[in-house]
């Protein structure tokens, strides 16, 4: 290549970087944060996950794609306010079973946020922390029905509507309730239910939607007994995550702490 074609090439390279700026990074955040620079649609999706099993990852999957989100973040609680911890997974090994659980879908990413944040997991300080570190990003959290029956006892509640939309997923193997029956009555002054559309909306813009879900009907706490009489637990979590229980020796004993 001659001096003439260097140069040449070498301005074209110039000139695309200065269409593709560098998406600038947060080195110090905990949040991973996506490459594409476009606005992203991201689905926040909390829990103890203790542990993490396919109904989790099969409700996941059914938001991701009837919403089209870019991503799915699982956040597991380091120190979940209203769980005790009678049975409860180091936050260390819950987030490791998350990780290995999402690992081989690219639409799904574990978040450690919780764990390196000190104090008491709060919903609100997630939302914010993801908001900032996301922005121009839109977020979705993602509640199952029976926590958001108890989301008037959360921190600073009445301030989650401001920042995010919410999609409140129903329970399999229980009863829908009709969407305009729903909602709490301590929530009953923040939204107004749009009966065209059948979702709430709040003075934000932002919205409450109850989604129904095909889902599997699995609960932790079930995983759990399992283990501790020696029932298998397969089809019930992902292989990966049923092998990382067994070789730790989790949930063998009720009330302990691992």
């Amino acid at each position: 290549m001659d001096e003439t074609e260097k140069r040449r090439n070498g301005e074209t390279e110039k000139r695309e970087g200065a269409c593709n700026p560098p998406i600038p990074r947060f080195p110090d955040s905990p949040i991973s944060l996506p490459a594409d620079p476009r606005p992203q649609k991201i689905g926040l999706f909390g829990g103890t996950f203790n542990p993490i099993h396919l109904g989790h990852l099969r409700s996941a999957e059914e938001v991701r794609e009837a919403f089209a989100l870019d991503r799915v973040y699982f956040i597991p609680a380091a120190q979940p306010p209203h769980k005790s911890g009678r049975d409860l997974a180091q936050a260390t090994h819950r987030l490791k079973m998350v990780e290995l659980a999402v690992a081989d879908n690219a639409y799904f990413l574990a978040s450690a946020i919780e764990l390196e944040r000190p104090g008491t997991s709060y919903s609100i300080d997630t939302i914010r922390d993801f908001l900032t570190a996301l922005q121009p990003a839109s977020l979705l959290f993602i509640i199952g029905i029976d926590a958001f029956r108890e989301f008037a006892t959360w921190k600073d509640y009445s301030s989650i509507p401001n920042l995010s939309d919410l999609l409140v997923t129903s329970r399999p193997g229980s009863p829908t309730p009709a969407p305009d029956r729903f909602l709490p009555v301590a929530l009953q002054t923040l939204f107004w239910y749009d009966a065209e559309t059948n979702v709430y909306r709040h003075t934000s813009g932002h919205s409450l939607i109850l989604h129904e879900i095909a889902g599997l009907d699995i609960a932790a706490s079930t995983i759990r007994a399992k283990v501790r009489t020696g029932k298998s637990i397969r089809y019930l979590v992902h292989p990966a995550v049923e092998t990382y229980i067994t070789h730790h020796a989790l949930y063998k004993q009720e009330g302990a702490s691992y």
